[in-house]
């Protein structure tokens, strides 16, 4: 552990390199080689229509030059973990069994009945990453599951410290998965409410933030090779958000980089109905790794130029 400030510690760990010199891993084919690293942004309570009203330069590109669907859903709960862990395990919290929303006391542990693609992406030979606003993530950081973690102890920290710790951890460790939780956005939607100006604001600023974090993987050398995967736990109505609310059930999936289908609204497939859980069988199909039975998420392939 470490202290980044004199009021934020954050557990920050190297979890699974073991051994002084690891043998070379041979990893997975994947079906979209140029596709060498997977950035999942999670910019937490950020509503479709309030993504496209904010001043969001940086995600509105994405969205230009990527494929997307701003009638995506999340979880029925819609609420941070269960919705987060849904999205990183390919299955519902029935499933998955992860129906609290809060960090466990000190001294008390609790993860996932199901790997997340975090998991099975390290356990394939990838360097993998987990940096999150908010301390209750620690839930999706099982010892031995992830290379490198940046989870607060405190309850929350800010946009800006998750953006700077993302960075760096990109620029020493050049992660091939890494997933960031930008917390703020939620924050203004519980304090002033959902479509507010101050919520529309906090978007522009969290889009600055997320600015850096594309900055630092071109920076290293990444960027063209990296596909970046945007969406949301949940969106929001009033001051809250909660179960069985489509304003709190609707969030935007958006897919940039190597083989997307630029500027393509996913909504075009009338059949196609994207599902938070679609968001891990869909990076487990780019990274190569096998998709199981039990998943509830299917790989949203029609969002690539050339499918194998």
């Amino acid at each position: 552990m470490r202290i980044l400030s004199s009021a934020v510690v954050w557990l920050f760990a190297a979890l699974v390199c073991s051994g002084e010199s690891a043998a070379p891993v041979a990893l997975p084919q994947r079906p979209v080689p140029a596709v060498k690293q997977v950035v999942i942004i999670i910019v937490d309570g950020l509503r479709p229509d309030v993504l496209l009203l904010a001043d969001a330069p940086t995600l509105h590109g994405l969205v230009r030059n990527g494929a997307y669907s701003f009638w995506a859903r999340t979880t029925d709960v819609a609420i941070t973990l269960p919705s987060c862990t849904s999205m990183l395990t390919g299955v519902s919290p029935q499933k998955h069994g992860v129906n609290w929303n809060t960090a466990l006391p000190a001294g008390k542990d609790a993860y996932p009945a199901v790997p997340t693609v975090l998991e099975m992406a390290t356990r394939a030979g990838y360097v993998t990453a987990l940096v999150a606003g908010k301390s209750k993530f620690s839930a999706l950081a099982k010892p031995g599951t992830v290379t490198h973690v940046a989870v607060p102890t405190a309850v929350k920290i800010s946009d800006e410290q998750v953006a700077v710790e993302a960075a760096k951890i990109i620029a020493q460790f050049h992660p091939a998965l890494l997933c960031i939780h930008f917390p703020d956005v939620d924050t203004a939607g519980h304090a002033d409410g959902w479509g507010s100006p101050a919520q529309l604001a906090q978007v522009a600023r969290t889009d600055m933030q997320i600015a850096k974090v594309l900055a630092a993987l071109e920076q290293a050398g990444l960027r063209d090779s990296t596909l970046v995967l945007v969406s949301a736990d949940h969106g929001g109505a009033g001051k809250g958000h909660g179960a069985d609310d489509m304003r709190s059930r609707h969030i935007p999936w958006v897919v940039s980089g190597p083989g997307v289908r630029a500027g393509h609204d996913l909504t075009l497939d009338a059949k196609l109905q994207i599902r938070t859980e679609d968001t891990c069988a869909t990076v487990c199909w780019l990274l190569g790794l096998p998709l199981p039975d039990y998943f509830e998420g299917r790989p949203v392939t029609a969002a690539f130029n050339r499918v194998p």
